[in-house]
């Protein structure tokens, strides 16, 4: 389990990097949404692996990563979009959708369309976690409101 547990961190964090500089995000950005990114898979992956649903788990490890993404990028003062983005990558079902297209191109449009589903599924609940995340980072993260230029009156 603790091997298992090394090596979804690991890949997810260096995948994660990779998406980082394909995507050309901020350099400043790319260790905390890499960070980001790893722990939204484990928690996915541990979920799954104790036995809970998997659309539960990517929910789950979706929302836990956009309320993070909400709240370094406060932190650092960037635009979420960038650290959200770098967060969900690894739980995206692109061998799923790949394996999808395969089995279609070969005739197997049962197994295809279950394939397809599943991938659906799987991004649907990203969707949702994204927006609940977003949800609770604004419900419970007090935001800091520029205050309003004052402006001077002309002395006299």
């Amino acid at each position: 389990m603790i091997v298992g547990i090394l090596r979804a961190l690991f890949a997810s964090f260096m995948g994660t990097i990779g998406f980082a500089v394909l995507l050309n995000a901020p350099k400043k950005a790319w260790f905390p949404a890499s960070v980001i990114g790893a722990l939204s898979f484990l928690l996915y992956w541990v979920l799954f692996e104790i036995g809970l649903p998997e659309p539960f788990a990517i929910f789950t490890g979706a929302a836990v990563g956009s309320l993070l993404a909400q709240l370094y990028a406060r932190r650092m003062r960037m635009i979420a979009t960038i650290f959200l983005t770098l967060s969900i990558v690894p739980m995206v079902p692109g061998l799923g959708l790949y394996r999808c297209m395969e089995l279609l191109g070969q005739g197997q449009s049962g197994l295809g369309a279950q394939t397809g589903i599943a991938a659906m599924i799987t991004i649907v609940m990203i969707a949702l976690g994204i927006g609940m995340g977003n949800y609770l980072s604004r419900l419970f993260v007090p935001h800091r409101r520029h205050e309003a230029k004052r402006h001077r009156q002309p002395s006299i």
